[in-house]
């Protein structure tokens, strides 16, 4: 199946207009034939996603955003990197995870695919499948799309990475990142609202609406405090805030100081500190990280460590 909206690509914010239909790859390092660099129940997102059962998760090869220090490295950056899969593999994938009971079905930077990920998402509901649908994704989306990924979207997973503009162009080459974040999550809580329910113990698990991540990256506590400081000005202290800490370095980080070093307790501390401080009232919190258990390796058949296998 051709799908037009990839030539010239107009997918992302970068604009890259690539004809990525006839086989060049965009700036997202992908031509349209879609590729699939992972996929199975996970049991290592927030506990309103994971539930008992895990969130199905299905990881595309191919970025456009280009941070250096991505824990997805090998997936978001390695070009050719994931399994090349037609519409119908994509739906019998998809629908083995349905029928392995997973909450959700949770789409990982899906934005420079979506005309597969819309087509898959509305036929699957025409088959009848109820559970939610899950947008998990940078940040760095075009606005314009927006409204295009609610309708077929229950809920919405954005990072907020950057509100330097500074740092925004340091690690993805593009200052306009917060101000194209922002406006991206603005319509994303027009079209959804908050996450409802809001449940940290993952006893009620989340049906609809939006929660931000956070990364506090070391070095880098006042981009942090930044990111705080506008969210809560701009949405109010009930928005749902996952604040994250498990930044480690990853081999395009090395001799990038401060990136080539893990988070430290006191950094991660400010940070929370100042999130409380601001009154956030549905924040989850992470734990810093020991070690690097939680770092996916794609190059295994099963690249987070306490997962299941892939079916099939």
């Amino acid at each position: 199946m051709d799908f037009p909206a990839y030539t010239p690509c107009r997918l992302c914010p970068r604009q890259c207009g690539t004809d990525r239909l006839g086989g060049a790859p965009g700036v997202c390092g992908e031509t349209a034939e879609l590729r699939i660099a992972s996929w199975g129940p996970h049991l290592g997102e927030e506990p309103c996603f994971t539930g008992t059962r895990g969130s199905g998760t299905i990881f595309f090869s191919g970025c456009s955003c280009h941070c250096f220090f991505c824990q997805n490295w090998q997936i978001s950056t390695a070009r050719g990197k994931g399994q090349a899969v037609s519409a119908e593999e994509f739906h019998r994938l998809a629908l083995g995870l349905v029928e392995l009971g997973v909450h959700n079905l949770n789409f990982v930077t899906p934005d420079h695919f979506w005309p597969h990920v819309e087509d898959l998402c509305a036929r699957l509901r025409d088959e009848g499948v109820q559970i939610p649908f899950l947008f998990n994704s940078s940040g760095y989306q075009l606005p314009a799309m927006v409204s295009r990924y609610a309708a077929q979207m229950d809920i919405f997973l954005p990072d907020f990475k950057f509100a330097d503009p500074v740092l925004a162009r340091l690690v993805m080459r593009d200052e306009r990142y917060p101000e194209i974040a922002l406006e991206a999550l603005r319509l994303m809580v027009a079209e959804k609202g908050f996450l409802d329910p809001f449940d940290p113990t993952g006893t009620d698990l989340a049906k609809r609406g939006v929660l931000v991540r956070h990364l506090v990256l070391p070095g880098h506590v006042e981009n942090s405090l930044r990111v705080l400081d506008l969210l809560r000005e701009e949405f109010g202290r009930w928005l749902p805030l996952s604040l994250m800490s498990q930044y480690a370095p990853t081999p395009a980080a090395q001799n990038r100081p401060p990136f080539d070093r893990r988070l430290e307790a006191d950094e991660y501390q400010a940070a929370l500190d100042h999130a409380q401080d601001l009154g956030f009232e549905n924040l989850l919190i992470q734990p810093l990280a020991a070690t690097d258990d939680f770092l996916p390796d794609f190059d295994k058949d099963k690249p987070f460590k306490g997962n299941p296998p892939p079916p099939g």
